[in-house]
């Protein structure tokens, strides 16, 4: 999988996206992951837009200091990769735009993204929460915000104070990232512990 562009130094952070309306065609519309060509991120986010299509792509900001001198860049959180929501049975469009490589599925079989987990990546986008890219985590304890900005967003709690640090994955992707918001604006009432999935017989 491409990997993230990196810099030697961070200094600050901050969190855009890239949002887009819908095309005529509504029905059995779902998320999907698209991999692209390396640094094409950006280029095919935009050329969906054009067509139509309702992209994700999250942004983080990195500073790189030269010497006295500092330049920020402005990556992908998800490098390699732009989120689309259409109908899979339409994507040859999808397909057929300038740097997409794939839909990430099983073999020739797109699979759709977690609702519930590009649901938590707009809302903390949206909300202009720090974000930056974090490794994939598997186990831990999943945890629902009920109340406030971040109400329906779910990730693991890697640490509580002084801040609550929570980790936000797409599982597909085998991909997270790593938001930090202030503890006292999550009081321990408007957490819910996330039951796992129950296991296939």
């Amino acid at each position: 999988m491409p990997e993230l562009e990196t810099c030697s130094t961070v200094e600050t952070q901050e969190t855009n996206c890239q949002f887009e309306v819908d095309p005529p065609e509504t029905s059995g519309r779902q998320w999907f992951a698209l991999s692209v060509k390396p640094r094409y991120e950006k280029a095919v986010a935009s050329a969906l837009a054009a067509k139509g299509y309702e992209t994700l792509l999250p942004l983080y900001r990195k500073r790189h200091r030269y010497g006295n001198r500092c330049k920020d860049y402005e990556l992908p959180l998800f490098g390699g990769y732009v989120f689309c929501r259409f109908n899979v049975t339409l994507r040859l469009p999808i397909l057929l735009t300038s740097g997409v490589t794939q839909i990430l599925g099983i073999g020739k079989r797109p699979l759709p993204l977690e609702q519930s987990e590009i649901r938590s990546l707009e809302t903390a986008v949206r909300g202009q929460f720090p974000l930056e890219p974090f490794p994939f985590l598997e186990a831990g304890q999943k945890v629902r915000i009920e109340q406030g900005a971040l109400e329906g967003v779910e990730g693991i709690i890697v640490r509580s104070t002084p801040s609550l640090r929570l980790v936000l994955s797409v599982t597909l992707l085998r991909r997270s990232v790593l938001l930090e918001i202030d503890r006292d604006k999550v009081n321990p009432e408007r957490l819910t512990i996330v039951p796992p999935l129950p296991m296939a017989q």
